[in-house]
């Protein structure tokens, strides 16, 4: 399998949905807290699925 760079867009979007996972684990955010695992593990998922897939 052959990794490529993903796109600006998308690593940007990965990298806000794992930092407000993150900062939602750390400080209590009423809407984001109760998902914090979830966002961090569905911005770390695009990132690797960005990676194995061109284009993206």
């Amino acid at each position: 399998m052959k990794m490529s760079a993903p796109k600006k867009a998308t690593w940007w979007v990965a990298l806000i949905l794992g930092a407000a996972g993150l900062i939602a684990t750390l400080v209590t955010i009423p809407v984001l807290s109760g998902i914090a695992f979830w966002l961090v593990l569905v911005g770390l998922a695009l990132m690797l699925v960005a990676t194995a897939t061109k284009g993206l």
